[in-house]
């Protein structure tokens, strides 16, 4: 394996979801150079599609407070259609996951107000200092957000080779029209989702966990 592979493997090992963070906030210079890097991502015809809105200090705080008003209100309104369901494999590891979330955090899988009121801290943005809106452009569908969707990854890498922890929320792209309201977005844009990012909390049980991977040879099919 070449030190290149190594690295690589270093970033997408410890790259988690981080759900607490400290309030210090990310310098300006780290988050240009993040999202720099996270430019270099691939996309169709290079279209790159995508484009963020990162906040900062009263700008997260405003946005955290008029999220969570929302999300207690408001129905989802997404711009794309949530999955129709989460079949065989994919229910189990999505259910193992909200089970190590709640028994890291002292949760008992029974207790349903705990567990809504742990949902919420999606809209509390787990604490943190920043959250990047990511958008792309409506016109290219499905295969823009699936463009969108490799520089969200690399955005994540880069911000752990920083030692910034991430946390890429769907949740927050349920209420895209309140999104796109406060950040001034035009009908032209579809909302995908959020990062909420900033440096981890590693004192926090909710950070104390980290989600399994499928073997290799549920994924690969090799052949020929």
């Amino acid at each position: 394996m070449t030190d290149d592979a190594r690295a690589l493997r270093r970033l997408l090992d410890a790259r988690h979801s981080c759900r607490a963070f400290r309030p210090d906030p990310v310098p300006a210079e780290t988050i240009a150079e993040i999202v720099r890097d996270a430019g270099r991502a691939p996309s169709w015809c290079n279209a790159q599609p995508w484009q963020i809105v990162v906040t900062t200090r009263q700008e997260t705080d405003a946005f955290r407070t008029a999220l969570l008003e929302n999300a207690r209100q408001a129905s989802p309104q997404p711009d794309l259609p949530w999955p129709e369901g989460y079949p065989g494999v994919y229910g189990e590891r999505r259910r193992t996951c909200g089970y190590q979330l709640y028994d890291a955090v002292g949760i008992a899988r029974d207790d349903r107000a705990a567990r809504a009121e742990q949902s919420m801290e999606n809209y509390r943005l787990f604490g943190a200092p920043h959250v990047a809106i990511v958008h792309s452009a409506a016109a290219l569908g499905a295969y823009g957000a699936m463009d969108t969707g490799g520089f969200v990854t690399a955005f994540m890498l880069a911000a752990t080779a920083r030692g910034v922890g991430t946390i890429a929320q769907a949740s927050v792209a349920a209420f895209a029209p309140m999104v796109r309201a406060h950040f001034g977005l035009g009908d032209d844009r579809l909302v995908l989702c959020a990062i909420s990012f900033g440096y981890a909390d590693s004192d926090h049980p909710a950070n104390a966990f980290r989600t399994e991977r499928a073997d290799l040879a549920e994924i690969l099919d090799l052949r020929g």
